[in-house]
């Protein structure tokens, strides 16, 4: 069976992001646009996950936790998990590793956590835009040993992308995938000199509900399983 993925998905907790970024609102928009699995992926942390599964649940949408995490050399990789234990474990190495530079509200907004009824949980006072004092290289291994997926986000931005600030993919990295956005040109592997050895996944990297849906992913999976996923996103 085809399944339509937006596998980079913000909510209330990311910086800068929209107050209308709440569980219920995010998966009621993902519904509307015919989407049958979001990932969530704040910035630095997976707080936001569980209450967005959760709603995912009761409205019939599979919602998959993660994160993009800024590593050391400002490089966003998304990583995913396939339960809520996972998840927790990944928590634990964000908050080992997360600079303790202190939030601006006033610029970047209150980085809270709500329940499933927008209640707020919690508030994270550390800046999420920071990079972990963790390399890109540390990300992949730590996730991998989780049985996670590692994939590079928006590798052809200016900004916060493996090309703009490595210039390429050390062959070293394990990526199950390498995601690009929706202004990548069609010249782009050609001039980076990028081979044809990763499957090429986009999203759309929603901080807003109108966003949700613009862009995303179309994966052959026998069932909607972990495992299946990332047979998916791996081999394409």
């Amino acid at each position: 069976m085809t399944y339509k993925a937006d596998l980079h998905i913000h909510t209330v907790l990311s910086p800068c992001g929209s107050l209308e970024m709440s569980p219920q609102r995010i998966v009621d928009e993902a519904l509307t646009k015919g989407l049958s699995i979001i990932a969530i992926t704040d910035h630095n942390s997976t707080r936001q996950c569980r209450a967005v599964m959760e709603v995912g649940q009761e409205k019939g949408l599979w919602v998959i936790g993660g994160a993009e995490v800024n590593t050391r050399e400002e490089i966003h990789c998304l990583t995913l998990f396939e339960n809520l234990e996972k998840l927790e474990l990944f928590q634990d190495y964000l908050d080992k590793y997360l600079p303790n530079i202190p939030n601006n509200p006033d610029k970047f907004g209150h980085q809270v956590w709500v329940d499933k009824d927008e209640n707020i949980e919690g508030i994270e006072e550390r800046t999420l835009l920071s990079g972990i004092e963790q390399s890109i290289e540390e990300v992949e291994q730590k996730v991998h040993s989780l049985g996670g997926l590692f994939i590079p986000a928006h590798i052809d931005r200016q900004m916060y992308s493996l090309i703009a600030n490595l210039g390429f993919i050390p062959p070293s990295l394990k990526c199950d995938a390498i995601e690009v956005s929706a202004n990548v040109k069609p010249d782009f592997f050609e001039i980076n000199k990028i081979k044809n050895n990763y499957n090429i996944i986009s999203n759309s990297d929603a901080h807003h509900p109108d966003q949700i849906g613009n862009r995303f992913t179309i994966l052959k999976m026998k069932d909607t399983t972990f495992e299946d996923l990332k047979k998916a996103v791996v081999s394409g």
